[in-house]
């Protein structure tokens, strides 16, 4: 493979380090109770099964057999606006007003109470994920094309009552992911297509960790909460193709063997969740996300390493408060305000969701159906920083950009008691 060739491998796989609605690629939607108050509290209020996600210390909060499903819908507004280039072409060519879709994040739960001192749990739920898309001729195809990163969680958690203020609780977790990275050639010296592949990466692979929770019952008004989930090493295996002529260094589309080492990093949270007064509870939370563990992107093909990629991530911290109010007996009202800070290099920023900080404005309700049953929902409405920089292509040309990007979360949850 020549030189030219590796720098557009790079150039379109270091994308897959772009956000979603956390920090970098991370996913905060686990359930729409806690996105009713920006997930504040989250390994302290025991709020319904899923504490799996988040804390299963708080599993023996809860009697019998609790089953929760959630679905929230992702609606982002992420557009970016040229502000030049170096190559003699229109800024105005880079303007895209859309460059993330839509999407639901679905989510199940399940715990029980075995006896006094003992409670298991199981869910399915993702924590990582990313989506962008561009036209196929977009003018710095190099930099953009479609970027996909799928991940599902798979988790079975056992907690321990020690005694009637102290919970520990291990579970282990199977984690399975899906890439799909595809780059265009663009505006480009040779004549060539813009719309010409240069890059078309798709994989899977599955990984393991595990997580601790730890509950802290202060007395019946007051609790704090710690979590920690491992980091998860994902190796994905897949294929490698691009529409380059073999006499250039190419596959001319045929697929060769590749593969993609990435971590998904280790998260810590600690909370805290005090009753202030009957009706009133004041959660809050920070959230710990290791990003540290993801500095630099290394690919092969049949084999042979074909690029390594400095991203250079710092780790990430999350502040969230928020609250609940017991409206009446079948009506709670929540709301909540959260600040995410970026992991993202500034000098290695990209145009696929280029990250920013951002803060959370959160409103939501559980509303009691009967006894046994209840169903929340929660709304989100996330503002970015504007972001200005130049990235360059493996061409030599330069790309200004200015990008904003916001988004809104809508959700709903059914729970249910046995």
């Amino acid at each position: 493979m020549n030189t030219v060739l590796r720098a557009l491998v790079a150039t379109g796989l270091m994308a897959a380090s772009s956000q979603s609605l956390a920090a970098a690629f991370q996913l905060a939607e686990q359930n729409v109770s806690g996105l009713g108050r920006a997930y504040a509290g989250e390994a302290s209020a025991a709020d319904d099964a899923s504490v799996v996600a988040r804390n299963p210390a708080l599993m023996g909060q809860f009697e019998g057999v609790q089953v929760s499903a959630a679905a929230m819908y992702v609606e982002p507004d992420v557009s970016l606006q040229g502000t030049s280039t170096n190559n003699g072409l229109p800024a105005n060519l880079l303007d895209d007003n859309s460059i993330a879709p839509s999407a639901v994040v679905p989510a199940v739960f399940m715990t029980a109470r075995l006896n006094e001192q003992w409670s298991v749990g199981a869910g399915v739920y993702s924590q990582f994920g990313l989506a962008t898309e561009f036209d196929k001729d977009y003018v710095a195809g190099q930099l953009a094309g479609e970027t996909e990163i799928v991940t599902i969680n798979t988790g079975v958690s056992v907690a321990y009552e020690i005694d009637p203020q102290w919970t520990l609780a291990l579970g282990l977790n199977h984690v399975y992911a899906d890439a799909k990275v595809i780059r265009h050639l663009g505006a480009n010296p040779l004549q060539a297509p813009a719309s010409t592949e240069v890059v078309n990466l798709e994989g899977d692979d599955s990984g393991y960790g595990w997580n601790l929770g730890l509950s802290y019952q202060i007395d019946a008004d007051n609790r704090l909460g710690f979590h920690y989930r491992s980091e998860t090493d994902i190796t994905f295996d897949g294929h490698f193709s691009n529409q380059i002529p073999a006499s250039l260094g190419g596959t001319n589309g045929v697929a060769m063997a590749g593969t993609l080492e990435l971590t998904l990093p280790a998260i810590a949270e600690i909370s805290g969740s005090h009753k202030l007064t009957e009706p009133m509870t004041l959660h809050y939370s920070v959230l710990w996300t290791g990003w540290n563990s993801f500095q630099e992107l290394e690919a092969q093909v049949s084999g042979k390493p074909v690029f390594n990629k400095q991203e250079l991530f710092d780790n990430s911290l999350r502040f969230a408060v928020g609250g609940d109010y017991q409206w009446s007996e079948s009506l709670k009202l929540r709301a909540g305000l959260a600040y995410d800070s970026s992991p993202a290099n500034e000098s290695h920023m990209s145009i696929s969701i280029p990250d920013t900080d951002r803060t959370w404005y959160s409103f939501g309700a559980e509303y009691q159906l009967s006894e046994a049953a209840s169903v929340d929902l929660g709304l989100s409405i996330l503002r970015g920083k504007t972001q200005t920089f130049v990235e360059k292509d493996a061409l030599g040309s330069e790309w200004g950009f200015k990008s904003k990007g916001h988004a809104t979360v809508v959700g709903v949850q059914y729970n249910h008691s046995f």
